[in-house]
């Protein structure tokens, strides 16, 4: 619990120093230093109102809270590192101080150049990118066999139907003969997926679909009433959206055995050598959290998927994810055990992407 008050007692130091440069770098006079300030300061309280009032507010309004409040971190992020790169060179005589102080070129490149990235950001998580995988198998499978998997799906208040309706058109195209989802198809709260009738969407996707849960499904626990006037659960949200929920369970679909491990949110849950025990089809594990990676090689796993670290959504939180997994995106194998970690369909909090991608896999299954 000590870690919170030491996470906020950060925030508020580093917003305290790109607020003062702001300050600083804004050119004399007091109407407009005090806009930029005003501004400045109003988003950054905009982010912290939206985790308290989008419950008890409107879908839209909170909605606008949700994506205003959260496109800030990655305006905050950026000045931050564009002012300690600027405060490194000025010390060290590669930047004449006259552009931190009163300067309107100093300002305009701060601003216009934050504004670019946080445009092509956005565009770049727009685009959906499309991977290919071939995995070939001597187990019998009714092949050749056609997966689409995708992951962080963060349905809710910025992620709404419209939204998913491309998702589901892009599945759709692929023509699969399955469809699996490696968790965090909720973002944090079921009440704008409710609203949204997002089941009506997923009902869509022209394939059995299997899930599993991630760490988000456990953050947006609790009950909401759909359209009904039924009090409904993640799980029956699943089911009322033609989704089977895997569990530590398995499902068994053309040869194929798909492993539905539960996310290590819940701490107990059962290993990958007891779920793959008496199994003699090609499995497919689905474990949201890509953790020991092991584990899967050691209880024979021929494929795993996993989501979750979304590859750190926007450089250079990114080297921080290649660092603290063993594989934070992209293929990997161990042995004869192959993996896919995806950065992920959507996106958690700003739908801003700089280095990283937004994806789904298609997977092509052939015996050989």
């Amino acid at each position: 619990m000590k870690t919170i008050p030491l996470i906020l007692a950060l925030v508020l130091a580093l917003t305290g120093y790109v607020s003062w440069h702001l300050w600083r770098i804004t050119p004399t006079g007091w109407p407009l230093k005090l806009t930029v300030m005003s501004v400045f300061l109003l988003w950054f309280i905009s982010f912290f109102v939206g985790f308290f009032v989008t419950e008890r507010v409107s879908v839209g309004v909170a909605t606008v809270f949700y994506e205003v409040g959260n496109t800030w971190l990655i305006a905050f992020l950026y000045l931050f590192l564009l002012f300690l790169v600027a405060d490194i060179a000025a010390l060290c005589h590669l930047l004449p101080k006259i552009y931190l102080k009163d300067s309107g070129v100093g300002l305009s490149v701060v601003v216009g150049f934050v504004t670019l990235v946080m445009v092509l950001g956005g565009m770049q998580y727009h685009h959906k990118q499309r991977e290919e995988m071939t995995l070939t198998t001597a187990k019998a499978i009714e092949e050749p066999l056609t997966i689409v998997l995708a992951s962080d799906l963060h349905i809710g208040y910025h992620n709404r139907k419209a939204e998913l309706a491309r998702w589901v058109d892009i599945i759709n195209a692929e023509k699969p003969d399955l469809v699996l989802i490696g968790g965090d198809i909720i973002d944090r709260s079921l009440r704008p997926v409710i609203a949204d009738n997002c089941a009506e969407e997923f009902r869509r996707i022209q394939a059995p679909v299997y899930t599993v849960l991630g760490n988000h499904e456990y953050y947006s626990g609790g009950q909401t009433m759909n359209r009904q006037g039924t009090m409904v659960d993640v799980e029956q949200f699943f089911k009322d959206a033609g989704i089977t929920l895997l569990k530590d369970s398995v499902a068994h679909f053309k040869g194929i055995d798909i492993i539905g491990r539960n996310d290590r949110t819940a701490f107990r849950r059962a290993s990958v050598k007891d779920l793959t025990a008496g199994l003699e089809g090609f499995t497919i594990l689905l474990d949201h959290q890509p953790y020991h990676l092991e584990e899967a090689e050691q209880a024979g796993i021929d494929f795993q998927f996993s989501g979750h670290t979304h590859r750190g959504q926007i450089w250079p939180i990114s080297w921080i994810t290649d660092e603290v997994y063993e594989k934070s995106w992209g293929r990997h194998q161990r042995g004869n055990t192959h993996y896919y970690i995806s950065s992920g369909l959507g996106i958690w909090g700003p739908k801003i992407r700089i280095g990283t991608q937004s994806e789904y896999l298609v997977l092509t299954l052939r015996q050989g």
